[in-house]
Protein backbone atom coordinates (compact mmCIF):
# COMPACT_ATOMS: atom_id res chain seq x y z
CA UNK A 1 0.00 0.00 0.00
CA UNK A 2 1.30 3.45 -1.49
CA UNK A 3 2.42 6.22 1.46
CA UNK A 4 0.26 8.88 1.48
CA UNK A 5 2.26 12.44 0.49
CA UNK A 6 1.66 15.10 3.19
CA UNK A 7 2.35 18.64 3.64
CA UNK A 8 3.46 20.23 6.23
CA UNK A 9 3.32 23.86 7.11
CA UNK A 10 6.14 25.31 9.67
CA UNK A 11 5.21 28.83 11.19
CA UNK A 12 8.05 30.54 12.76
CA UNK A 13 7.73 33.92 14.08
CA UNK A 14 10.91 34.72 12.39
CA UNK A 15 12.97 33.38 9.42
CA UNK A 16 14.85 30.53 10.68
CA UNK A 17 12.95 29.39 13.61
CA UNK A 18 11.66 26.82 11.99
CA UNK A 19 14.24 26.04 10.04
CA UNK A 20 16.56 25.04 13.18
CA UNK A 21 14.02 23.49 15.59
CA UNK A 22 12.07 21.51 13.39
CA UNK A 23 14.61 21.33 10.06
CA UNK A 24 15.68 17.71 10.68
CA UNK A 25 12.42 16.46 10.42
CA UNK A 26 11.19 18.82 7.77
CA UNK A 27 13.98 17.56 5.50
CA UNK A 28 13.40 14.12 6.38
CA UNK A 29 10.06 14.00 5.13
CA UNK A 30 11.23 15.75 2.03
CA UNK A 31 13.29 13.38 1.41
CA UNK A 32 10.38 10.90 1.83
CA UNK A 33 8.12 12.78 -0.90
CA UNK A 34 6.13 15.15 1.07
CA UNK A 35 5.35 18.71 0.40
CA UNK A 36 7.14 21.39 3.00
CA UNK A 37 5.92 25.01 3.34
CA UNK A 38 7.67 27.77 5.76
CA UNK A 39 5.68 30.20 7.04
CA UNK A 40 7.48 33.23 8.85
CA UNK A 41 5.43 35.85 10.34
CA UNK A 42 8.44 38.72 10.25
CA UNK A 43 12.00 38.32 8.61
CA UNK A 44 13.99 38.96 11.77
CA UNK A 45 15.75 41.08 10.46
CA UNK A 46 16.35 43.13 13.90
CA UNK A 47 19.53 40.46 13.93
CA UNK A 48 20.83 42.46 11.39
CA UNK A 49 25.08 41.90 12.01
CA UNK A 50 27.25 44.92 12.88
CA UNK A 51 27.13 47.94 10.07
CA UNK A 52 24.24 45.49 8.15
CA UNK A 53 21.80 48.16 6.75
CA UNK A 54 18.73 46.60 8.10
CA UNK A 55 16.53 47.06 5.10
CA UNK A 56 19.21 44.71 3.48
CA UNK A 57 19.44 42.20 5.81
CA UNK A 58 15.75 41.75 6.22
CA UNK A 59 15.83 41.28 1.84
CA UNK A 60 18.47 38.49 2.38
CA UNK A 61 16.71 36.69 5.41
CA UNK A 62 13.42 36.56 2.79
CA UNK A 63 16.67 34.98 -0.12
CA UNK A 64 17.65 32.84 2.85
CA UNK A 65 14.11 31.54 3.70
CA UNK A 66 13.72 30.70 0.08
CA UNK A 67 17.13 28.53 -0.33
CA UNK A 68 16.18 26.51 2.53
CA UNK A 69 12.76 26.03 1.45
CA UNK A 70 14.55 24.75 -2.40
CA UNK A 71 16.72 22.42 -0.90
CA UNK A 72 13.80 20.89 0.34
CA UNK A 73 11.46 21.17 -2.43
CA UNK A 74 9.68 23.19 -1.03
CA UNK A 75 7.89 26.61 -0.61
CA UNK A 76 8.99 29.66 1.61
CA UNK A 77 6.36 32.28 2.47
CA UNK A 78 7.67 35.61 4.58
CA UNK A 79 5.17 38.18 6.02
CA UNK A 80 5.69 41.46 5.73
CA UNK A 81 5.98 42.76 9.06
CA UNK A 82 8.76 44.57 10.82
CA UNK A 83 10.57 42.16 13.46
CA UNK A 84 9.21 42.67 17.00
CA UNK A 85 6.26 44.62 15.90
CA UNK A 86 3.98 41.73 15.41
CA UNK A 87 0.58 42.24 16.46
CA UNK A 88 -1.77 39.84 18.01
CA UNK A 89 -4.95 40.88 16.29
CA UNK A 90 -7.94 39.25 14.30
CA UNK A 91 -6.25 40.47 11.30
CA UNK A 92 -2.53 38.47 11.26
CA UNK A 93 -5.26 35.22 12.24
CA UNK A 94 -7.32 35.67 9.25
CA UNK A 95 -3.31 36.58 7.34
CA UNK A 96 -2.56 33.26 8.40
CA UNK A 97 -6.08 31.59 8.06
CA UNK A 98 -5.55 32.16 4.23
CA UNK A 99 -2.35 30.73 4.00
CA UNK A 100 -3.26 27.33 5.77
CA UNK A 101 -6.54 26.87 3.41
CA UNK A 102 -4.30 27.78 0.36
CA UNK A 103 -1.19 25.23 1.48
CA UNK A 104 -3.90 23.17 3.02
CA UNK A 105 -1.30 21.13 5.26
CA UNK A 106 -2.20 17.78 7.01
CA UNK A 107 0.67 19.09 9.73
CA UNK A 108 0.92 22.48 11.30
CA UNK A 109 4.17 23.11 13.40
CA UNK A 110 4.51 26.32 15.36
CA UNK A 111 6.26 27.99 18.66
CA UNK A 112 5.38 26.88 22.25
CA UNK A 113 2.76 28.97 24.14
CA UNK A 114 5.81 30.11 26.39
CA UNK A 115 9.23 31.99 25.34
CA UNK A 116 11.17 34.74 25.97
CA UNK A 117 10.44 36.02 22.58
CA UNK A 118 7.35 38.68 21.95
CA UNK A 119 7.21 37.13 18.22
CA UNK A 120 7.20 33.54 19.48
CA UNK A 121 4.63 33.75 21.71
CA UNK A 122 2.50 36.04 19.39
CA UNK A 123 3.23 33.29 16.78
CA UNK A 124 1.68 30.21 18.93
CA UNK A 125 -1.78 32.38 20.01
CA UNK A 126 -1.97 33.67 16.08
CA UNK A 127 -1.59 29.82 15.09
CA UNK A 128 -3.17 28.42 17.05
CA UNK A 129 -6.79 30.33 16.51
CA UNK A 130 -5.87 30.67 12.68
CA UNK A 131 -6.16 26.83 12.33
CA UNK A 132 -9.43 26.70 13.95
CA UNK A 133 -10.74 29.59 11.80
CA UNK A 134 -9.34 28.31 8.67
CA UNK A 135 -11.35 24.83 9.58
CA UNK A 136 -14.28 27.09 9.50
CA UNK A 137 -16.57 26.58 6.78
CA UNK A 138 -19.10 29.24 7.76
CA UNK A 139 -16.28 31.57 8.02
CA UNK A 140 -16.29 33.05 3.92
CA UNK A 141 -12.66 33.48 2.91
CA UNK A 142 -10.97 33.35 -0.77
CA UNK A 143 -10.20 29.73 -0.16
CA UNK A 144 -12.41 27.31 1.14
CA UNK A 145 -12.56 25.75 4.35
CA UNK A 146 -9.49 23.37 5.61
CA UNK A 147 -8.45 21.35 9.15
CA UNK A 148 -4.88 20.91 9.82
CA UNK A 149 -5.86 17.56 11.59
CA UNK A 150 -2.13 17.37 13.56
CA UNK A 151 -0.02 20.60 14.92
CA UNK A 152 2.89 20.62 16.48
CA UNK A 153 5.00 22.82 19.12
CA UNK A 154 8.84 22.65 18.13
CA UNK A 155 11.42 22.33 20.94
CA UNK A 156 13.54 25.73 20.97
CA UNK A 157 15.98 27.33 23.42
CA UNK A 158 13.93 30.59 23.79
CA UNK A 159 10.78 29.10 24.35
CA UNK A 160 12.19 26.21 26.69
CA UNK A 161 9.93 27.50 30.07
CA UNK A 162 7.25 24.98 30.57
CA UNK A 163 8.11 22.50 27.77
CA UNK A 164 7.90 19.05 28.13
CA UNK A 165 9.12 16.78 24.95
CA UNK A 166 6.09 14.55 24.32
CA UNK A 167 6.64 12.84 20.30
CA UNK A 168 10.23 12.38 19.34
CA UNK A 169 10.55 12.40 15.78
CA UNK A 170 13.82 10.47 14.55
CA UNK A 171 15.69 10.70 11.09
CA UNK A 172 18.58 9.60 9.23
CA UNK A 173 21.89 10.69 8.41
CA UNK A 174 20.83 11.52 5.03
CA UNK A 175 18.16 14.18 6.17
CA UNK A 176 20.66 15.39 9.23
CA UNK A 177 23.41 16.45 6.20
CA UNK A 178 20.31 17.88 4.35
CA UNK A 179 19.08 19.95 7.12
CA UNK A 180 22.51 20.95 8.20
CA UNK A 181 23.65 21.81 4.68
CA UNK A 182 20.20 23.83 4.66
CA UNK A 183 20.03 25.80 7.57
CA UNK A 184 23.74 26.70 7.10
CA UNK A 185 22.75 28.95 4.45
CA UNK A 186 20.92 31.45 7.28
CA UNK A 187 23.74 33.59 8.15
CA UNK A 188 22.96 33.85 11.85
CA UNK A 189 22.54 29.90 12.43
CA UNK A 190 26.90 30.50 11.59
CA UNK A 191 27.68 33.46 11.63
CA UNK A 192 25.78 34.88 15.05
CA UNK A 193 27.89 36.05 18.04
CA UNK A 194 25.13 35.88 20.80
CA UNK A 195 24.38 32.48 20.44
CA UNK A 196 26.35 29.40 18.93
CA UNK A 197 23.13 28.27 16.69
CA UNK A 198 24.31 25.84 14.91
CA UNK A 199 26.40 23.91 17.37
CA UNK A 200 23.24 23.73 19.78
CA UNK A 201 20.86 22.48 17.35
CA UNK A 202 23.30 19.99 15.97
CA UNK A 203 24.12 18.89 19.18
CA UNK A 204 20.36 18.75 20.96
CA UNK A 205 19.33 16.73 17.68
CA UNK A 206 21.79 14.04 18.57
CA UNK A 207 21.43 13.81 22.46
CA UNK A 208 17.46 13.53 21.53
CA UNK A 209 18.33 11.08 19.70
CA UNK A 210 19.89 9.00 21.90
CA UNK A 211 17.03 9.08 24.17
CA UNK A 212 15.02 7.95 21.37
CA UNK A 213 17.42 4.80 20.53
CA UNK A 214 17.78 6.42 17.03
CA UNK A 215 20.98 8.12 15.54
CA UNK A 216 19.50 11.88 15.62
CA UNK A 217 15.60 13.18 16.54
CA UNK A 218 13.76 16.26 17.56
CA UNK A 219 11.10 16.54 20.12
CA UNK A 220 7.13 18.28 20.12
CA UNK A 221 5.09 18.72 22.10
CA UNK A 222 1.21 18.80 20.88
CA UNK A 223 -1.94 21.04 22.79
CA UNK A 224 -2.83 20.28 25.94
CA UNK A 225 -6.30 19.30 25.19
CA UNK A 226 -4.60 16.27 23.08
CA UNK A 227 -2.41 15.31 26.01
CA UNK A 228 -4.33 11.82 26.60
CA UNK A 229 -4.42 8.33 25.93
CA UNK A 230 -7.59 6.53 25.32
CA UNK A 231 -7.57 2.58 25.72
CA UNK A 232 -10.37 0.05 26.72
CA UNK A 233 -7.82 -1.78 28.40
CA UNK A 234 -4.43 -1.48 30.60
Amino acid sequence: MSRKTLTILAIGGHVGDMELTAGGVLASHSLKGDRIVTLALTAGERGVPAGQNMGEYREQKVREAKVFADMLGGESIVFDIPDGELSDSEDMRYRVCDVIRRVKPDIIITHFKNSMHKDHRTTHLIVNDARFFAGLASMQRHEPAHFASRLYYAENWEDAVGYTPYVYIDFDQDAYDLWVKAVSQHWFVTGSKSFPYLEYYKHLARVRGIEARKTYAETFTIPEESLRIIKSEL
